[in-house]
């Protein structure tokens, strides 16, 4: 029997995992699809937020002015880039400015620092490609920037490193309470575990209900994004968000931390759970939008659309707590945005919940918070890059040419612990597939060396789900294959 299983691999579930791996533990982290990070964590706008947004006394409030502050250490530990480029809410017109007051004034009662309300040449001054029509801003120099996967990526290699297993290709399909705990049914077997830990994203509602009565839901709010090209990055120094209304914070325009430029999101209620199509209706809608903010936007160099679900609860707040008719059973649910600035924070918050429900931890002697990290060829100085080959002649072969990435980083990422097997698993990891081809000239390569490294025929090699079979058969060859 496990002592803890926590349901979900996406930030929220890697970030728990990973404090719990602090203590002697034996932990299962429980993901549905075949790598984690597969569902909101590698589809939104990868933004820590400052904290000024959320309702004073709220949970948002509360455990994003608790995380912020927490991601310089962290990814230094985890080795995952991470920029403070500040941010700005902006101001069109004068009477956005009195919402640009009242976020200044709810950002002091969070205990939010640094802030400041900037009138229009000082604005200019630090964004010289916004339209003329802005007013003012509010500054906030704590935000910035991370791509979410990778950091969940690295949450999970390290947590595993310290002895959290993954099972991955385990949809939970039943949660029945034991004596001593609960009897976890998935799509793959059975497992017992003391404890649970239910951050499920959109689905964190069913699987509560599995092992409680229904007490929230979770509806699925879908935001769409432009991508541009690694030379557009520069068109804006911060974060700029227009001024939110009821459903969000508005469409945004921030550079990547690998320089492209991001635009979005929209916000759509939907019923489906699975839904992240793109609309071509709705796009345009974001690009009237963000017009708005920035003149001279190139969207010429766009070269991917992409739509993520937000995890909405029905209480308008993240729900961290557990559950009062099931004991041991603990929600992390709702967490949309702040969540990703806020998880860190929330880890430590479910480990207090489980040391008042399970008893004093015993800490782990051999916990390691360090992960070893990635080397990336191109960042690389010229001797370094010689040595490096001297050493390993497979970081000589460059497999992206877009992006620059080697035969070894990739060979990396699969090798690790909670490595690759997908496709799009080596492409969030060394972005193979990231630049202007999106993969065009470099996915059969990738293929062959996933297929290869894992000891698989290129036909098992799939995309990104279980079922995302990018060949179906032969043309060559004595061996006559249907497919899959």
């Amino acid at each position: 029997m496990y002592d803890i299983a926590v349901i979900g691999a996406g930030i929220i579930g890697t970030s728990v995992a990973r404090e719990l791996s602090r203590y002697s533990l034996r932990i299962a982290l429980i993901e549905k699809d075949n790598d984690v990070a597969n569902g909101t964590t590698k589809a939104n706008s990868g933004i820590i937020h400052a904290g000024y947004d959320a309702k004073p006394g709220s949970n948002k409030a509360k455990y994003n002015a608790l995380g912020n502050p927490m991601f310089d250490e962290l990814c230094e530990e985890l080795a995952v880039p991470f920029k403070r480029i500040g941010s700005l809410v902006i101001a069109l017109e004068s009477y956005d400015m009195e919402k640009v007051e009242e976020l200044y004034n709810r950002g002091l009662a969070n205990g939010i620092p640094e802030m400041r309300i900037l009138g229009r040449s000082e604005v200019r001054k630090m964004e010289p490609n916004l339209n003329d029509e802005v007013v003012g801003a509010l500054h906030a120099p704590t935000a910035g920037i991370i791509d979410p996967w990778e950091l969940a990526i690295a949450l999970a290699e390290n947590a595993t490193e310290n002895g959290v297993e993954l099972l991955l290709n385990h949809r939970v399909t039943a949660i029945e309470k034991l004596t001593d705990g609960f009897d976890i049914r998935t799509s793959a077997s059975g497992i017992e575990a003391r404890y649970v830990i239910n951050c499920a994203g959109v689905y964190a509602d069913e699987i509560n209900n599995m092992a409680a009565a229904p007490y929230f839901q979770i509806t699925p709010r879908r935001g769409q994004y432009f991508v541009l090209d690694k030379n557009t990055g520069s068109l804006v120094n911060s974060v700029v968000f227009q001024c939110p209304g009821k459903m969000g914070k508005g469409v945004l325009l921030t550079s990547s931390v690998h320089g492209n430029l991001l635009i979005g999101p929209d916000s759509e209620v939907l019923d489906d759970k699975d839904n992240v199509e793109t609309a071509a209706h709705r796009l345009l809608l974001i690009k009237e939008a963000a017009a708005r903010t920035a003149t001279g936007i190139p969207f010429n160099t766009m070269i991917k659309t992409f739509a993520g679900l937000r995890a909405s609860p029905s209480t308008r707040d993240f729900i961290i707590e557990e559950s009062k008719e099931t004991a041991g059973f603990i929600n992390v649910a709702g967490i949309e945005s702040p969540g990703l600035t806020a998880a860190p924070a929330i880890a430590e918050e479910v480990v207090r919940l489980l040391k008042a429900t399970a008893g004093k931890l015993k800490k782990s002697d051999d916990f390691n918070p360090l992960r070893r990290k990635v080397i990336r060829f191109m960042e690389l100085k010229d001797h370094e890059r010689v040595e490096l080959v001297r050493k390993n002649p497979v970081y000589g072969r460059v497999i992206c040419r877009c992006e620059n990435v080697t035969e070894g980083e990739i060979v990396d990422v699969i090798n690790r612990k909670a490595g690759a097997t997908t496709v799009n698993g080596i492409k969030r990891r060394v972005r193979p597939g990231m630049g202007r081809c999106q993969g065009g000239f470099c996915a059969p390569k990738v293929m062959e060396i996933l297929a290869r490294e894992l000891g698989r025929d290129m036909q098992e090699i799939v995309n990104e789900g279980k079922e995302s079979y990018i060949l179906s058969g032969t043309t060559k060859g004595e061996q006559d294959y249907e497919g899959k």
